[in-house]
């Protein structure tokens, strides 16, 4: 049958207005959503096992927004996959609010290693903002005859392929991190994998590496027991619980930076007056004094950032540390 060109008209005008019909719905039950919330509840990932740094600092915070949220918020620790399990069960939630994930640096050194994932880093998330930063610890053993950034990369250029460094696994943040140091610097030294930061640790305390970037906590007692020796941080600024370390930039490597942080995401759908939402209760939370106080024990000091500049800030590490593995050669075991 031969439809006129009234006809056709009529059906596309028909098309449009349920089009629009339908935008509209999903407006007003949005904002229906986000007058109401929260109504129960709310669920904060954490990507990682209880009882490390993730875990206490999503904590902490957790405890600090619930009073200006006006509902408590439940840890849910869902660890496996090198963070990866817990972010796609938040991807994956309903765009409701009521589930959040901790995202942090190994969250970007994820998605820079990795061409094939479950989730789009990018896409699925609605980032809320920074919750904190940490910077690593450059430590060196204490029989290596250095004093500074600028005598180990001395060091290093004299003795190529004869220093070794060991990392957490191939392809985490500690080890991106050194090969960007590595590839800065100018210099030869070989990379020594292995399964977490206590065994590599344990190896360099007895010999058998001479570098590690690690972070404030588990290099900070060895240096002060004299099992390790430090040489600098990878922050942009100096560290106000190690003020007279400098940083790996200003010792010699410019405008080198590597650093723990933590923060905050939701699925990508979330109502924006949501993400407004914990996004101002979360910079209202991280100007408790209380809050800093127990963060300087995991090594971190709060860093606020709107969600505007915390996208960027996330879209700018993977696209940095995409760029050091595709020069390296990591790849994700």
């Amino acid at each position: 049958m031969a439809w006129s060109a009234s006809t056709h008209k009529e059906i596309a005008m028909k098309l449009v207005a349920r089009g629009l019909s339908a935008l509209l719905f999903a407006a007003v039950l949005g904002a229906a959503q986000a007058q109401t919330w929260p109504a129960k509840p709310i669920r904060f990932v954490v990507p990682y096992p209880p009882g490390g740094s993730n875990d206490i600092l999503t904590r902490i915070v957790g405890q600090t927004m619930s009073p200006g949220l006006g509902q408590p918020v439940v840890i849910d620790n869902r660890g496996g996959a090198g963070g990866m399990i817990g972010a796609d069960n938040v991807a994956k939630s309903p765009a409701d609010g009521y589930s959040i994930v901790n995202v942090q640096a190994s969250f970007t050194a994820n998605a820079a290693l990795r061409t094939k994932m479950a989730y789009d880093p990018l896409r699925d998330f609605a980032y809320i903002g920074m919750m904190a930063r940490g910077p690593l610890l450059m430590v060196v053993h204490p029989s290596l005859p250095v004093q500074s950034v600028q005598e180990f990369i001395a060091l290093a250029k004299a003795k190529p392929g004869q220093i070794n460094y060991g990392s957490t696994g191939t392809g985490g943040h500690n080890h991106l991190a050194t090969e960007l140091f590595r590839r800065m610097a100018g210099i030869n030294i070989v990379h020594v994998p292995y399964k977490g930061v206590a065994p590599a640790l344990t190896d360099l305390m007895g010999g058998h590496t001479q570098l590690v970037m690690t972070s404030l906590p588990s290099g900070m007692t060895q240096v002060q027991a004299g099992r390790l020796k430090a040489l600098a941080v990878g922050s942009e600024k100096r560290t106000s619980f190690m003020p007279k370390l400098p940083t790996i930039s200003e010792a010699g490597v410019r405008g080198y930076v590597a650093e723990f942080w933590w923060g905050l995401a939701a699925p990508a759908k979330t109502p924006v007056t949501i993400i407004d939402r914990l996004s101002a209760e979360l910079a209202k939370a991280l100007q408790s004094p209380d809050l800093k106080q127990r963060f300087a024990g995991e090594g971190a000091e709060p860093s606020a950032m709107s969600r505007d500049e915390f996208t960027k800030f996330v879209t700018n590490e993977i696209t940095r540390w995409r760029k050091v593995a595709q020069d390296t050669g990591i790849k994700a075991d």
